[in-house]
């Protein structure tokens, strides 16, 4: 099972790094520069959770990728809200079973012999209600991590050098009060 999801990244990360270099445009320097798409990293991500942020990773600059270490957080929280949808399915669940059970006169689990019929059902309600909540974090998780693909998308060529700078320097008019001088320098 290992070696079959390290061929699968590896083939998607080809992919990617295809497509990510498909289109070129040349300025009248005569310089080559590729356009990202925000429109791809966000299907990669609804696709594959995570795979919009590699996308982006793959096509930023030489020395400002940092788009990677995103990829275990959306799975873990991926995972954590899987896992308490299942738990907490399962528990509700059970916990139906032993109410009907308990109504048709069978008998009962003894995990759950320590509460009484409106305690049984008490507990049905509050799992029901943790399980909706697993459902509405696993669906945020997932389209949060869809959404930042997309905006990380957007500032894969952003210029962030030291040559935009924005100074901020207390400042005193002649009329002897008190301010704020901003200074916004493009070199």
């Amino acid at each position: 099972m290992k070696g079959y999801c390290g061929v699968i990244f590896f083939i998607l990360i080809s992919i990617i790094k295809v497509n990510g270099q498909s289109t070129i445009i040349e300025d009248s320097t005569s310089l080559t520069d590729t356009i990202h798409s925000p429109k791809k990293a966000t299907i990669y991500s609804a696709i594959l959770p995570g795979l919009g942020q590699i996308y982006n990773h793959v096509n930023m600059p030489k020395g400002s990728k940092k788009a990677y270490w995103k990829v275990p957080l959306i799975y873990s929280g991926l995972g954590a809200t899987g896992f308490f949808l299942i738990s907490n399915q399962l528990t509700q669940k059970s916990l139906k079973q032993e109410y009907k059970n308990r109504l048709d006169g069978n008998a009962t689990d003894p995990k759950w012999s320590a509460y009484d019929n409106p305690g049984v059902l008490t507990l049905y309600n509050q799992y029901l209600n943790r399980r909706d909540l697993s459902i509405l974090g696993f669906a945020a998780v997932y389209l949060f991590q869809i959404v930042d693909a997309n905006v990380e998308a957007h500032f894969v060529n952003f210029d962030i050098s030291e040559d935009l700078t924005l100074q901020i320097d207390p400042s005193l008019s002649p009329s002897l009060s008190a301010g704020l001088t901003l200074k916004l320098n493009f070199h």
